[in-house]
């Protein structure tokens, strides 16, 4: 059997490439070069702001910003979003795998190291709050995961 090839994370955020080397680690095997991934925090009352752009509005307002955003809300609900694209060679058109977990939006508890991990609710505990492989198995960013090593059990199937 051929070695895999090599597959390249595109991210300039340690803890994501922590995050996600810890939730591939237990085995996947590649038939591609490229997988990229990006994360988005959509807030239900605010028609899915800020999404994509996150990674901005944590950076300019933070945690704290973000809870006064929803201040005025009665509905505190988000979805964390995770979408891995797959590209297997130029010009191939890319696969997408998105993980979606439905929480809330919390004043931040646990510790503040990983982005909004702090003030996002799941059954209870924060991202922050939560073990790690614990958080991997339901996360936005787990879910997705899961969805694209099935895709590439299947291909070595098929």
């Amino acid at each position: 059997m051929a070695a895999p090839p090599v597959v390249n994370f595109i991210t300039g955020n340690a803890n994501k490439l922590r995050e996600v080397k810890a939730i591939l680690e237990p085995a996947i095997t590649v038939n591609g070069p490229v997988l990229v991934e990006d994360t988005g925090l959509c807030f239900k009352s605010l028609g899915d702001l800020p999404g994509p752009y996150i990674k901005w509005f944590m950076q300019s307002i933070g945690h704290q910003g973000l809870n006064n955003l929803l201040a005025a809300y009665d509905d505190k609900s988000a979805d964390a979003v995770c979408t891995f694209a797959y590209s297997p060679g130029p010009g191939q058109k890319p696969i997408l795998f998105q993980g979606r977990t439905r929480g809330t939006i919390v004043q931040p508890r646990g510790p503040p190291d990983f982005g909004w991990d702090a003030i996002f609710e799941y059954d209870g505990k924060t991202y922050a709050e939560m073990d790690k492989a614990a958080k991997n198995r339901i996360s936005h960013r787990g879910l997705a995961l899961a969805k694209l090593q099935q895709w590439f059990s299947e291909q070595q199937v098929a």
